[in-house]
């Protein structure tokens, strides 16, 4: 029997596993879907919110200023890209000027670190690609863009490396109680642990129903965005946010650590929970938005559409508790803007729920906290000779537009958690991520993973269970 069972593995997942592995406990995590973080964690802005936004009081408030200041640490450690580059939030007007007020003093009230309220030209020689409209600006320094599905792999990746188990394809489909514990049926068989960690993301209200739960209940809403060729990656400096609203936090703009642009989200409320279309309407919305901040961004330039749903429930805090209907189970439920933030502190939040239900936490006396990996486009000339010379796959590059290599690509192929896709490729090397999409290297990448796991290019996917790429003659000889 497992100590915890983690169900789900976005970035609330892989931190709470993360958390636990540093303790002399069983762990189980358990994810629907054939990789990590391949859901919501892949589909957001990319931003770790300075933390002025949420209502003092709140735990979105204090778990978001104390994520942001974790993550700092763990990136560096964990070799993930993130650069704190600041944002500003854009006032356009006397009644933004107010609310702009009103986020300052939240911000200090959250013990957000440097926040300053500037005047429209100071905002300008900041940024000077901003509409001439803007009256002032909220200036926080401790903003930070991130490569999300990296961070949330690396911390899979070394919990995986202190002895979690993961097993991916593992949708939990019903759950037993017992008299200590809980029985988990999926697909891969069943799995008993004595306590649960519920974060199942935009099925949580689902999972927490298994054991009798109740008390929330998941919505969805769908944000669009744009993904700029690398031209456009220099229009802005920081993160550009407008004044939030009823919607959320608008759509901002902002540099990603890739180099690109990215520019939304739309905000748009969906009957199902994974519904991801693009839409007409919402990337109108987008571009009509974005234009009140920076009027100049060139649409043309546009290489990718993409959608991604938040989770929203009636509370308009995180859910972090133990369940009343079921003991030993913790909810990390309704976790939305700032999730993404706020993710280590929400996982240092469960294992201090976790203690109090009865779980033993001895901390290992050998704990890795650290992970390598080669990003060869970061090399200097001198370190990419030496490491061609050691290994000749790195001097093959793959991905033309992002100067992605055979060996960073084969690298991946033997890391702790194997991707066995060309978009999980795609994320942890950026193979696919530029100019042309996979258009020239996609098919190159199809054939290392058929190569280096051994299998078929038949079984090689696109991305999720079921997008087959190639299909081939049935036993019987005829084509499927």
């Amino acid at each position: 029997m497992y100590d915890v069972a983690v169900v789900g593995c976005g970035i609330v997942g892989a931190a709470a596993a993360y958390e636990l592995s540093r303790y002399r406990c069983k762990v189980l995590v358990l994810e629907a879907k054939n990789d990590v973080a391949n859901v919501t964690t892949k589909a957001n802005s990319a931003i770790l919110h300075a933390g002025y936004d949420p209502l003092p009081g709140t735990l979105m408030a204090e778990l978001n200023v104390r994520g942001v200041a974790l993550a700092r640490e763990l990136c560096k450690k964990l070799n993930v890209e993130r650069e704190e580059i600041g944002s500003l939030v854009l006032a356009f007007g006397e009644e933004d000027d107010r609310h702009l007020e009103t986020l300052y003093r939240q911000g200090l009230a959250n013990g957000v670190p440097e926040l300053e309220l500037l005047t429209a030209d100071e905002a300008r020689a900041l940024e000077p690609n901003i509409s001439e409209a803007v009256t002032g600006a909220l200036y926080a320094p401790s903003a930070a863009i991130v490569s999300p599905w990296e961070y949330a792999l690396a911390l899979a990746e070394t919990a995986v490396v202190n002895g979690c188990d993961l097993h991916l394809s593992a949708p939990v489909t019903g759950i037993d109680r017992l008299e200590n514990g809980y029985r988990l049926h999926t697909p891969k068989g069943d799995f008993e642990a004595r306590y649960i960690v519920n974060a199942a993301g935009l099925y949580c209200d689902k999972v927490h129903e298994m054991v009798g739960g109740h008390g929330f209940t998941v919505r969805g809403v769908r944000g669009e965005y744009y993904i700029m060729d690398k031209s456009q990656g220099g229009l802005v400096d920081h993160v550009i946010f407008q004044c939030p609203n009823q919607k959320g936090k608008g759509v901002l703009v902002a540099p990603t650590v890739h180099g690109n642009l990215i520019v939304g989200p739309s905000a748009d409320p969906v009957a199902e929970v994974e519904d991801v279309a693009n839409t007409a309407i919402g990337l109108e919305e987008v571009r009509t938005a974005a234009a009140r901040s920076v009027p100049s961004i060139n649409y043309r330039e546009s290489i990718r559409n993409f959608s991604g749903v938040r989770c929203y429930t009636e509370r308009e805090d995180f859910i972090i508790e133990e369940s009343q209907q079921a003991p030993g189970f913790i909810n990390l439920a309704g976790i939305r803007s700032p999730g993404l933030s706020a993710a280590p502190a929400i996982a240092e939040r469960a294992v201090e729920l976790l203690r109090g239900c009865g779980l033993a936490t001895e901390a290992k006396e050998r704990f890795t906290d650290t992970r390598t990996r080669t990003v060869f486009r970061h090399l200097s000339a001198k370190e990419k000779t030496a490491l061609i010379r050691e290994n000749p796959l790195y001097g093959r590059v793959i991905c033309r537009c992002e100067t992605v290599t055979e060996g960073e690509i084969v690298e991946a192929l033997h890391r702790p958690i194997v991707p066995t896709s060309i978009d999980a490729i795609k994320r942890r090397c950026n193979a696919g991520m530029g100019r042309c999409q996979g258009g020239f290297c996609g098919p190159r990448v199809h054939e290392i993973i058929a190569r280096e796991l051994g299998i078929p290019k038949e079984q090689v996917l696109m991305d999720e269970e079921g997008s087959w790429l190639l299909t081939g003659p049935t036993k019987g000889g005829e084509g499927e």
